[in-house]
């Protein structure tokens, strides 16, 4: 599913995308990008770690951390929702979720975001997905 259509009956959510290079020291600047849009976000440190997640395996695991690759970032807030998305230019395997072991270095993104978030979904394939993660809660802007 859209991102957009999560918001379908909100009359006015706000929206901002943005495509980065698909190189390590971006997920920094993905980090302040959201966190500058969700300021205020009660929940922000949640959506931040996911955004985090999906860029870290746009870039580790898809097309878009090779040489000249992009991944694109999109933000949704309204109606105390916020959905954070990563479209990235596809790669070799499809998305699982998996327990990592408890010594393991890494494996457990996903997991992560299923776990801090309302919900979350993916769709795409070997060319291109996008992975939306989407946060709910109290939240008066």
């Amino acid at each position: 599913m859209s991102p957009a259509m999560l918001f379908a009956a909100e009359t006015s959510p706000f929206y901002w995308r943005r495509t980065f290079m698909g190189a390590p020291e971006q997920a920094r600047t993905v980090r302040r990008f959201v966190g500058c849009l969700l300021d205020g976000c009660p929940y922000v440190d949640d959506v931040l770690l996911a955004a985090d997640e999906l860029v870290v395996n746009a870039i580790r695991h898809t097309k878009s951390g090779q040489c000249g690759g992009t991944f694109t970032v999109e933000v949704l807030k309204g109606d105390g929702r916020v959905a954070v998305s990563v479209a990235d230019q596809g790669g070799p395997t499809e998305l699982v979720v998996r327990d990592a072991g408890e010594l393991d270095e890494s494996g457990r993104g996903l997991r992560t975001v299923s776990l801090t978030a309302s919900s979350w979904g993916w769709h795409g394939n070997g060319d291109g997905r996008t992975v939306t993660a989407v946060f709910s809660g109290e939240w008066t802007e």
